[in-house]
């Protein structure tokens, strides 16, 4: 086993009670060896590895990039920072635990119904693991409660579920307890991070050198593109000429790191939106002005060759500062009297993809496929193996399947993910489906119509391109008195052509570089996001209130502007979680500390502040109706807005998540032994001699 909580063994019994006392039966010898904990061990030559492919020490994956020379960047510039972060794990809490229900069939097949936001990769992997073919494997998901990115690849129970249905020839579910979630997680990754940024006098970057070090905890997961994933993406929403990164993922003897809502890409940004905090405060230049100044403009290439096409950051950045009152509230909190409590503003910056340009497994296959059926009375059904986790997207597909077709929502039914009916949608993960699955229904929809069409042609007696549609109806766009049904028109066509239904799919187009680790990070679309905070600090005490965030995010076109808003406060709500309160605390010899809701901690409605949701709409030329994400952007840059505005309230940079108490309080402590050693502010961090240079 590789840390406290690993599984050993699985049970299948009549009820839960006789396999919990079947467990208690088995007995295990351990030889307990030296674990490794940090990062810092992770280095160490004297320690056991945890998985023997490592070529040094438990440094599982090392990714070293350069794109123009960063050191000449550091000597043109006026000013140079190069500061410490660190970012701690934690993990999604869905409301759902994991949950698998296998049934083995006398026919040899196997059925299983399964808490997972990626059928297609669990499809695939079961296959692989039972060496059968995979047509004789059926995936279901079912309606879950959120997933966060917690269930993105298959787990233990999946398997042994799937194993024991077959040894008892019995239906075994397996569901884990909220404790076992915890050591199952494949949360957020702590994250050690050393930024080196340069700057001229009129603000702009001259280059960026970051160093990321992860603790992956004991398995893989999708740590290889998440050790690319805390580098790469610095490269936007600001023009950055010259960029160099080096990554390092560690195994160490805790439960496994994974994709959390934004994987790889958040801890960065907090580290990177607090550099820009410092600069423009010794530049003297507004926080937002720098941002402004340094925005990626539409259409543009960065430096590392993602392909950037409509950007909205710019308007985020004026529509916050608007709403928010920022200039007069900035200037005000820096100059309040020194009282116990104190308010502070903030800002922060940051971009994220719309679905990743490459497959997890590669190869020429669309990412999403989707298949449309009209009926005799008009309904009509997609069948799409998207998955839809909460955040609507079984909803959008209906939405767009009427759009094309005039029909109304209500007449639209979506097939849910099930392997035997279903084309395949590679899942959902990097925000992907909503451009992808959409751009897929649109194209499927639009066969349909265009046979449709063709029989209201021939029957009102005009040409094919004056129709248009709306409300059930197909109608002249020149002579309203010329019209027909809908149901009518699809049951002309189906006549004609046979049952009305057509297929649609999409697969992004050649993306990126030619360098090594270029598949990491290309994406069709970029959004953009803008968070301002305000917060009120009590310096007796050392607590953050976050009072309201406004959060102005660009999603190309909101086609459901409710869920846009929806999913915009969701993301906030998790980034004050991540700022204030949440870390997976472990005792010396690896033991997990907290791993329940009542010692997890995670914002109440209590703790959530008042949220101003802004949507603006850039509107991309390749998105779906002009689409992009809206499920994972929001998130980045509320936690580096909430330190920020700390800053602005008590003069003392965090730098560590999260915001505790206890940490404010000891900044606080530090910046007065330093006014009294005669020094001003609080520094960077010493940087850690034990790790790579």
């Amino acid at each position: 086993v590789r840390y406290i909580g690993d599984g050993v063994a699985a049970v299948a019994a009549v009820d839960e009670g006789t396999a919990e006392r079947a467990c208690e039966l088995i007995e295990v010898e351990y030889e307990v060896l030296q674990p490794c904990l940090t990062i810092e061990d992770g280095f160490r030559d004297d320690l056991p590895k945890i998985h023997e492919h490592t070529k040094t020490a438990n440094v599982m994956k090392e990714v070293h990039q350069a794109f123009g020379d960063v050191e000449e960047g550091f000597a043109e510039a006026d000013l140079v920072l190069e500061h410490e972060y660190f970012y701690e794990g934690n993990t999604h809490v869905p409301l759902e635990p994991h949950c698998a229900l296998a049934q083995w069939g006398q026919d040899g097949k196997l059925t299983i119904w399964s808490s997972t936001q990626t059928p297609h990769y669990l499809h695939v992997a079961l296959a692989k693991v039972f060496r059968m073919p995979r047509s004789h494997i059926r995936v279901i998901k079912p309606h879950i409660g959120a997933g966060y990115g917690g269930k993105s690849e298959p787990f233990a129970l999946e398997f042994c579920s799937a194993w024991l249905s077959k040894k008892t020839g019995r239906p075994v579910k397996i569901l884990y307890t909220r404790e076992e979630v915890f050591y199952a997680h494949r949360g957020r990754q702590p994250m050690k991070m050393m930024l080196k940024t340069g700057f001229k006098k009129d603000g702009s970057i001259t280059g960026i050198h970051m160093r990321t070090f992860l603790d992956g905890g004991s398995f893989g997961s999708y740590g290889l593109v998440t050790t690319y994933y805390s580098g790469v993406f610095l490269t936007l929403p600001y023009k950055v000429p010259r960029f160099k990164f080096d990554g390092y993922r560690i195994y160490t003897n805790k439960p496994a790191g994974g994709p959390k809502r934004g994987h790889g890409a958040v801890q960065p940004r907090f580290a990177m939106e607090c550099q820009m905090d410092r600069a423009a405060e010794q530049l003297g230049v507004d926080p937002i002005e720098l941002r402004l100044r340094n925005a990626i403009e539409p259409n543009s290439m960065t430096v590392n060759q993602f392909r950037v096409t409509s950007c909205g950051i710019k308007e985020c950045l004026e529509s916050t500062r608007t709403r928010s009152e920022w200039k007069e509230k900035f200037e005000r909190y820096k100059r309040q009297p020194n009282k116990f409590i104190r308010k502070g503003i903030g800002v922060a910056a940051s971009t994220y993809i719309s679905g990743a340009g490459k497959s997890i497994i590669w190869n020429e296959m669309p990412h999403s496929g989707v298949q449309i059926k009209v009926d005799r009375g008009g309904g009509v059904t997609v069948f799409c193996g998207a998955s839809d986790i909460g955040q609507g997207s079984d909803s959008m597909l209906a939405y767009l399947t009427a759009e094309v077709l005039g029909v109304e929502v209500s007449d639209v039914h979506v097939c849910q993910t099930d392997t035997h009916l279903t084309p395949v949608d590679l899942g959902s993960y990097s925000s992907r489906v909503t451009f992808m699955a959409g751009n897929a229904c649109i194209q499927a929809a639009e066969r349909i119509k265009s046979h449709i069409f063709e029989m209201a042609s021939q029957k009102l007696g005009i040409n094919k391109d004056e129709l248009d549609c709306g409300h059930r109806i197909i109608f002249s766009k020149r002579d309203p008195e010329k019209f027909m049904d809908f149901v009518e028109a699809a049951n002309m066509a189906e006549s004609i052509y046979g049952t009305v239904g057509a297929v649609g799919s999409y697969k992004p187009p050649k993306l990126g570089g030619t360098y090594k680790g270029s598949g990491a990070g290309p994406s069709p679309s970029y959004s953009f996001s803008t968070h301002i905070a305000e917060v009120t600090v009590d310096t007796e005490t050392g607590v953050v209130t976050v009072e309201k965030i406004w959060s102005a995010h660009d999603c190309g076109r909101a086609i459901n502007p409710l869920i846009v808003e929806g999913q915009i406060e969701g993301s906030v709500y998790m980034g004050v979680g991540e700022a204030l309160f949440e870390e997976h605390i472990f005792s010396k010899d690896g033991l997990h500390r907290n791993p329940s809701i009542l010692e997890y901690k995670i914002p109440t409605i209590l703790d959530t502040p008042e949220i101003e949701s802004i949507i603006v709409e850039s509107v991309d030329p390749e998105g779906p109706f002009g689409a992009k994400e809206a499920g994972e952007g929001p998130l980045h840059a509320a936690i580096p807005a909430i330190a920020n505005a700390i800053y602005n309230a008590i003069g003392v940079r965090m730098d560590t998540t999260p915001f505790s108490p206890e940490k404010i309080l000891k900044a606080l402590e530090a910046r007065e032994q330093e006014k009294g050693d005669g020094k001003s502010g609080i520094g960077a961090k010493k940087l850690a001699g034990s790790l790579p240079a």
